[in-house]
């Protein structure tokens, strides 16, 4: 069934050749009626040869389907610089159309890459219309798009011009709130298909629940990232705009020292307040306050705390960061991990 969709990928100019056909078709306005994955290999600076095998990818799915190609949009995940096999894509193909089933978990496993478990959401709407997500995302992974493969499906009826608006700002709340370590992939991409098949549906509770999915999946991404122990979540308030609310977050929650005093259950407010600064948010120190854990450590000037109290808190599996900037009314929420001995040894072996 033809479905209306939204599409975000990398602006990692070092870009696979899945995001490349994703963004031609996406700039078409054509519809969409299958996706296609393979995990292993990210089918990335891989020249002609490995645009001709993404469009390959399709053609061999839309012929098990019996589809047009451009109703298919492919999508890699993996190591990069290497061609991927054509022979490969026509044996396994078949197969995985053979296996296809209703349930997502095969699905959701079979993109894993350094992932060490599954993700996937769902959320029923009113009229009984469905909204489900699976994603992938352990490591490379760092807001300038997406952040991750991530896919949304929902038999609720939305218009696509209203879809395509609305997503930008989910998006950027949801997946793009997100950081591991840093470094944005050359493969990330965030596709939500909509078919219609449940009938009239409210499109803001469709939204609602469509952002809510992506929500918990970029939570997953963050609590699973590479060698992690911990979710970190950083909240900021009183920020002059939702732009510069997620700014100083995501500064915060990518602040490698910070990360590392998370892993060792140390209240380092300094940490933040440094992060803060530099985050290109205006704001002034003196009217901030901040809390670790529900313990205010920070107002406008360094607090008096029970340290050891505070570190005994950190050793929860989620860490929750609060800053109050005091420049506004603005709201906004990252998600990271602590940083540890674990994320070394799994990229410093990650080809050999």
């Amino acid at each position: 069934m033809p479905c209306a969709w939204a599409f975000a990928g990398t602006q990692n100019v070092a870009v696979a050749a899945s995001v490349q056909r994703g963004r031609a078709l996406y700039a078409s306005h054509k519809s969409l009626q299958a996706i296609v994955v393979n995990a292993g290999n990210a089918n990335c600076v891989t020249g002609e040869q490995g645009i001709q095998t993404d469009a390959r990818m399709a053609a061999i799915t839309a012929g098990q389907l019996k589809l047009e190609p451009d109703a298919v949009i492919t999508a890699s995940t993996g190591v990069i610089g290497v061609q991927l096999s054509v022979s490969k894509l026509e044996a396994g193909i078949p197969l995985a159309r053979a296996a296809l089933g209703l349930e997502l978990e095969a699905a959701a496993t079979a993109i894993m890459t350094t992932d060490l478990v599954m993700k996937i959401s769902e959320r029923t709407l009113s009229n009984g219309a469905r909204v489900v997500g699976v994603c992938k995302g352990s490591g490379m992974i760092h807001p300038n798009m997406a952040t991750m493969l991530a896919f949304v499906l929902t038999d609720a009826k939305l218009e696509q011009d209203v879809l395509r608006k609305s997503f930008v700002g989910i998006v950027n709340r949801t997946f793009n709130a997100v950081t591991v370590d840093g470094d944005t992939s050359t493969n990330d991409m965030a596709v939500v298909l909509a078919n219609g098949a449940a009938g009239e549906t409210d499109s803001i509770e469709a939204l609602v629940a469509i952002e809510s999915v992506m929500r918990d999946l970029a939570r997953a991404i963050a609590r699973d990232g590479e060698g992690a122990t911990k979710l970190l979540t950083v909240k900021v308030i009183g920020a002059p705009t939702e732009a510069d609310a997620l700014t100083a977050a995501k500064t915060v929650a990518g602040s490698s020292l910070f990360k590392a005093a998370v892993y060792g259950n140390d209240p380092n407010w300094g940490r933040i307040l440094a992060a803060l600064g530099r985050s290109g948010v205006t704001f002034e120190p003196l009217k901030t306050r901040v809390s670790i854990q529900g313990i205010h450590v920070f107002a406008g000037t360094p607090l008096e705390f029970d340290r050891q109290a505070a570190s005994l808190a950190m050793r929860e599996l989620e860490v929750t960061v609060v800053c109050d900037l005091g420049a506004g009314t603005a709201v906004g929420e990252a998600w990271g991990c602590d940083l540890t001995e674990g994320y070394v040894k799994i990229n410093a072996e990650y080809t050999t």
